[in-house]
């Protein structure tokens, strides 16, 4: 049997469930480590612990609310204008060919946090589907969360 050795995912693993909305400790600091990448007056966006892909950002409104409908126009303008930043951010420092931007609206859509609506960002490259995935049902993130959320910084 082969092995991919990940001691990051001990964190995951063994990790006890986080009281309340992750959005709303990070909005308002109370997390360790929640890799918030920006904030605006209505808006944040945070890298995903778990990525689907290298640079993978969700952008929520702060107020805590699950649907598109109870967004205000200044909310709904806010966080796009925040999609918007993100994306040139990660264009800059990471140069996708391309983006998976959307929204899981309810868990049988595949949200996994239902009661604070969010946003996914997930840059896409070619070739990003390699046998790893393909083969063993394993995919490879190649940079640490520390190290992107640092370059988010700069």
């Amino acid at each position: 049997m082969d092995k991919l050795w990940a001691p990051w995912r001990i964190g995951y693993v063994s990790k006890k469930k986080e009281k309340g909305c992750i959005f709303c400790n990070a909005i308002k600091g109370k997390s360790k480590k929640d890799f918030v990448i920006l904030k605006t007056a209505l808006s944040m966006a945070i890298l995903n612990k778990f990525p689907y892909n290298n640079g993978h950002v969700l952008v929520c409104p702060k107020r805590h609310t699950a649907g598109l409908e109870s967004l205000t126009g200044k909310e709904v303008i806010d966080l796009f204008n925040t999609i918007k930043k993100c994306k040139q951010k990660l264009d800059k420092l990471l140069k996708p060919h391309g983006y998976n931007i959307g929204i899981n609206l309810g868990i049988d859509a595949g949200a996994g946090i239902t009661s604070h609506l969010h946003i996914h960002i997930v840059p896409r490259y070619r070739g990003d589907i390699n046998f790893m995935p393909v083969v063993t049902d394993v995919k490879v993130i190649p940079q640490s969360l520390e190290t992107l959320a640092k370059s988010f910084k700069k």
